[in-house]
């Protein structure tokens, strides 16, 4: 196994640059999903209270023998709790459910522009990192112009924004406004949502390698400096997907990667018009 790399935040704190996405992994089997995981040597989980399993989240982070410090965990507000009370609210029932000392990183999951809320959760996340039960704070699925507002009220930069992302779809202009503020891009759906294994292109790059189509997506993502959370909870892809340092994709297969990007390739929701 070769030691993965980790990405800075602005504010000083750092995240592991490939994480395991547990959307969709049963609380029932999230335990010993992370303890696999982490064996196999991600540090990085990524969660959700939407994702109804920050309970086994946390007891596979509790039980996987590594010091807590060692891991990086992330989770997510949801939309029908944005607003400073309800915010609170729900961070103190994640942190319960979670059962850590702290939380390494928590996102508003969308901005839910229909709610009029955001920026008014954005500085109750401020409040929440002052107090120290999380050490940085981001958002998710914001578009340039949710950025720039709360950004302009507050003062205060996301320290990412985690966004579906994938050759299809590579958002290059929002990667722009990342760039120019200092937020790292964190990637959901980084494969496509299994859409872009059979791609010509891709496949052709993974037989170059001797690798798989996964394989070689992730590689495209971290290559790009992106942070990238793969989700899975069979043993064998999990591991698969993490094993994905110890090749490099030359400029002539990122060139072909990138050519996919498509102004149509969005597959989940418009963050513009989203009104769950």
């Amino acid at each position: 196994m070769t030691e993965q790399a980790f990405l800075e935040f602005h504010d000083g704190n750092r995240i592991p640059q490939l994480g395991l996405g547990v959307f969709k992994t049963g609380d029932d089997i999230a335990a010993p999903t992370i303890r696999k995981a982490i064996e196999t040597g991600y540090r990085h989980i990524d969660t959700a209270a939407m994702y109804d399993n920050e309970k086994g989240v946390g007891e596979g982070v509790r039980t996987c023998g590594l010091p807590r410090e060692e891991i990086f965990v992330t989770t997510k507000l949801w939309n029908d709790n944005q607003g400073r009370d309800k915010t609170l609210k729900a961070f103190d029932e994640s942190f319960k459910r979670l059962g850590l000392d702290y939380i390494d990183l928590y996102l508003i999951h969308w901005p839910a522009p229909n709610r009029g809320l955001y920026v008014e959760t954005w500085k109750t996340l401020i409040e929440l990192k002052a107090e120290g039960r999380v050490r940085s704070i981001g958002v998710s699925n914001f578009c340039p112009e949710h950025l720039e507002k709360i950004i302009d009220e507050t003062g205060v930069k996301p320290v990412i924004n985690q966004v579906e992302l994938h050759p299809l779809f590579q958002q290059k202009k929002l990667r722009e406004t990342h760039a120019k503020h200092g937020i790292l891009t964190e990637c959901w759906s980084p494969l496509g949502r299994g859409e872009l294994l059979d791609n010509p292109a891709i496949m052709g790059v993974a037989k170059k390698h001797d690798r798989t189509a996964a394989q070689v997506i992730i590689r495209w993502h971290l290559q790009n400096g992106l942070v990238v959370i793969p989700k899975s909870s069979n043993p064998e892809r999990i591991e698969e997907n993490f094993n994905v340092f110890d090749f490099i994709l030359d400029d002539s297969d990122m060139r072909a990667i990138g050519g996919l990007d498509s102004a149509l390739g969005r597959i989940g929701p418009d963050p513009m018009t989203a009104t769950f």
